[in-house]
């Protein structure tokens, strides 16, 4: 189990990032020609943006050079993302990230001087263009937010060290944090962020998973100072960018890009909170009754309700169920599969200096790229449809879209991919009669997908949220502030079912996505309407599949709201929450009743 150095995994195992560049040489001949393109751009367009015609010809131009900066930025970062340790990754991502962040500065005059236009140019311009329509039409609502040309140039300059926080939060966590083994009965274990969070987190062995999550805590405990400051310079410098811009507040500052009001935002917390709970603590309560555990703990919450029934997955099979849960999306859909194993779009391996968790990371109008740490569980398969569906949306929405519009708001990002999930768990059910292997799939669903977005997540998305609330006031925050915060956050949602630990108040160091505005809601949301949409699939068939990808395809040329109606539903309302939160616990009632009927043990 002891995790070797990334030289040692085998290559079918990793990404092949040749796909991008066939070779470092290629890659910084690009780097030159990217060069020499923006200065060729800048002086064929800088102070001359002032019709509605060379506005479009401008963008439509400027999406060209995004997407060789992209290809660079990802030919150097992903490599980085395998492997924190290698030096050398590291010098040549920082110097491409150089690099990139110089031409980007270059850049910054295009917004600017569009805004100088005049309200007739401008509309005349958003008439006129077709794949930088949305982006103009962005821009306009942006008008009121953006500061004078060379302010912007020089914050675009300082764009790197205004990342240093998360630049921080990584090196430490993948590089710098070491972990001592940790013995049970006499057994040395070896431990690791990756090793704790995709295994010993589901250990059926309780004594191994509690002395997992004592070690882990002790050791990341040493690093929450350090880690905090990261913190707080982050939602700091947020604070300040929103203020610039003359914001009321850090909220709507972030919210802004998303295109979604503090309303749909609240909601999502506040509805989860109070209404998802009681059904979680049944089901935390059952898994107490099913593992004999005198008490439920934070550090038992992700164990299987069957862990004798959790069949080892290769990576071969995992293909298979993938390929076979989303047929129902197309041809298209199952080619899109097939390629991404065939022409190894996917890190399944597990190394010293790997990222944690799993994300897709795609290229316009080419491939995707998936990292995740492979276990041999079916957990793993879930990851595999998960990050699949963002490949998803990348391969439809860049179809039909141009760079600036295939990717939709932030609010529905995780709609494509936690889809996917549902219809992987929707097959399974389907392709046997046995009870066992039903609640072993339901429960499935629940510890993984729902846990995962609905729970993990938005209790990151209360915490952080109070966290805005301290830097809204013009307040700061520090390690125990926010230890005492996360405390209180999951006192709050497992109320007596569950008890909390020391070290569990710690939750708050494990994530990266505090560094990305407000992201960790979004998962609920996105999940809201992906439930709603298999739902529709199951009753309707091909008509909601169509839907569907009528969705994908329409990238983000819409607001959610707008988005969402496509794919048939209303979240301006809480209807769909509501809807989504009485299926969650209709799956549990079911588990439930299934484990009465297969174990005799009832709630």
């Amino acid at each position: 189990m002891e995790l070797c150095a990334r030289k040692d995994v085998p290559v079918e195992q990793t990404w092949d990032l040749s796909l991008i560049f066939p070779d470092d040489q290629t890659m910084w001949k690009s780097l030159e020609q990217l060069k020499t393109d923006v200065k060729r751009f800048v002086e064929t367009y800088a102070g001359k943006l002032n019709t509605a015609e060379t506005i479009v010809h401008c963008l439509d131009e400027m999406e060209l050079i995004e997407q060789m900066a992209g290809h660079l930025w990802q030919y150097a970062g992903l490599a980085l993302e395998a492997d924190f340790t290698d030096n050398a990754l590291r010098e040549r991502e920082a110097k491409v990230s150089d690099e990139l962040t110089r031409l980007e500065s270059e850049l910054t005059f295009v917004d600017s001087e569009i805004l100088l236009a005049s309200d007739e140019v401008l509309k005349a311009a958003e008439a006129l263009a077709v794949g930088c329509r949305v982006y103009i039409h962005d821009l306009i609502a942006r008008k009121a937010h953006m500061l004078s040309p060379e302010t912007e140039k020089v914050l675009a300059s300082l764009s790197m060290s205004l990342e240093v926080p998360y630049t921080v939060y990584n090196t430490m966590k993948l590089a710098d944090i070491s972990f001592a083994p940790f013995t049970v009965d006499g057994k040395e274990y070896p431990l690791g962020y990756s090793l704790f969070e995709d295994d010993y987190e589901l250990d059926a062995n309780t004594a191994v998973r509690r002395a997992a999550f004592r070690a882990f805590s002790d050791t990341i405990r040493r690093y929450q100072n350090t880690t905090a400051a990261a913190y707080n310079a982050q939602v700091s410098r947020e604070k300040t960018m929103s203020e610039l811009r003359k914001f009321d507040n850090v909220f709507d500052s972030l919210l802004f890009r998303q295109k979604v009001t503090r309303e749909m935002y609240d909601r999502q917390i506040d509805v989860i909170t109070e209404r998802l709970a009681p059904h979680m603590r049944k089901y935390a309560r059952l898994l107490q009754k099913k593992y004999g555990l005198e008490k439920m703990t934070f550090a038992d919450l992700k164990i299987a309700v069957d862990p004798e029934f959790d069949p080892k997955v290769t990576i071969a099979e995992s293909h298979t169920y993938v390929r076979e849960a989303l047929s129902i999306l197309g041809q298209d859909y199952v080619e899109m599969v097939d390629r991404a194993y065939r022409e190894r779009w996917i890190d399944f391996a597990k190394n010293v200096g790997k990222s944690t968790g799993g994300f897709c990371s795609s290229i316009y109008r080419k491939n995707s790229y998936i990292l995740l740490n492979w276990n041999d569980r079916m957990a793993d398969v879930f990851t595999v449809a998960h990050e699949l569906g963002h490949a998803g949306q990348n391969m439809y929405g860049g179809q039909a879209q141009s760079l600036y519009d295939c990717s939709p708001s932030m609010y529905l990002i995780e709609a494509p991919s936690t889809m996917n999930e549902l219809l992987l768990a929707h097959y399974l059910t389907h392709s046997k009669e046995d009870k066992r292997f039903r609640r072993w799939v339901l429960s499935s669903l629940i510890s993984n997908t729902y846990y995962h977005n609905f729970v993990t997540h938005l209790r990151e998305a209360w915490y952080q949220r109070e966290v805005y609330r301290i830097i809204d006031a013009g307040g700061s925050v520090n390690a125990e502030v926010l230890s005492d915060l996360f405390r209180k956050n999951l006192k709050l949602f497992w109320g007596d079912a569950v008890e909390i630990p020391e070290g569990a108040e710690l939750t708050w160091m494990r994530q990266p996505h505090y560094y990305m505005g407000l992201y960790p809601y979004t998962y609920s949301a996105g999940l809201t309407v992906a439930t709603q949409a298999m739902l529709r699939i199951e009753k309707e068939g091909e008509p909601a599949v169509n839907d569907w990808k009528r969705f994908l395809a329409a990238g983000g040329t819409k607001d959610p709201a707008g988005l969402a109606r496509i794919a048939g539903f209303d979240i301006t309302t809480d209807a769909p929450l509501n809807a989504t939160i009485d299926y969650i616990g209709s799956i549990i009632d079911e588990i439930c009743r299934l484990t009465e009927e297969i174990d005799g043990i009832r709630l």
